[in-house]
């Protein structure tokens, strides 16, 4: 624990040293005795920058952020690929309030470029939609990885890692208000979780401070009818949360 605190912060070689005796001393009234220990050499703590980048900050933009993902070839996705699918959303240097994440680019996002834009996409829209939300408004649209998986399998997790910057940076240029997660890879693979979706779905998560809100992928909905209404109530709860933290600005 000491050294923890001597470690995790900030200080001079003097306010270690301090900081030091006094823990010590607490130590030592805590077991009733103390033993002489060697103190440790202290050395002053680089400064920190009053503002430190966020994990975006590499990016100017969304903009400059779609050409590198465009450009990127640092997994075998991008081998097979016709176009990479950065993402889609309001007019750039507009923050839009919330972010869907999914898996990753199927073969009409491959063709065109663009995130969800097949019938899974075209339910997408229709949900959010019902719940007063755009990717021309006010909704911006993302995936785990940028690239589509062949046969739209499940990303590996190398390929994953290899676009975490990417999504990180998203998430740092768009600054939303509450995330939705669409399916378990990518509510898995934003939260760091092994959870099942079933586990997750309709059960508020945080990333980095922001709220997230795993559901069912719509994809899955064309599957399996029953799990309209249990994502309807995801959708309704969302909506109720994004709200809140609206009203709360």
């Amino acid at each position: 624990m000491m050294e923890y605190l001597l470690y995790s912060t900030t200080m001079t070689a003097s306010e270690k040293s301090i900081l030091h005796e006094l823990l010590s001393l607490a130590e030592g009234s805590i077991d009733g005795f103390r033993v002489a220990a060697q103190r440790p050499p202290f050395v002053d703590d680089p400064e920190r920058p009053e503002n430190p980048p966020e994990p975006g900050a590499g990016f100017s933009d969304l903009a400059e952020l779609g050409e590198a993902v465009r450009a990127c070839v640092s997994c075998p996705l991008a081998e097979g690929r016709l176009n990479a699918v950065p993402g889609e959303g309001p007019a750039d240097g507009r923050r839009a309030p919330v972010m869907v994440i999914g898996e990753g680019p199927g073969a009409d996002e491959d063709a065109t470029g663009r995130p969800f834009v097949g019938r899974a996409g075209q339910l997408l829209d229709k949900m959010l939609s019902a719940i007063g939300l755009s990717r021309a408004e006010n909704c911006y649209i993302a995936n785990i990885v940028k690239c589509r998986p062949p046969e739209n399998r499940e990303p590996a997790p190398e390929e994953a890692a290899a676009c975490r910057r990417f999504l990180e940076a998203q998430i740092a240029l768009v600054r939303p208000r509450a995330i939705l997660a669409l399916g378990r890879t990518a509510a898995q693979n934003l939260l760091g979780t092994s959870e099942g979706i079933n586990r997750l779905r309709g059960s508020w998560r945080d990333y980095r401070g922001i709220p997230v809100l795993p559901t069912y992928h719509p994809s899955a909905l064309l599957r399996d009818e029953a799990l309209k209404r249990p994502a309807w109530e995801d959708l309704k709860e969302f909506r109720a949360r994004l709200d809140e933290l609206l009203d709360g600005q």
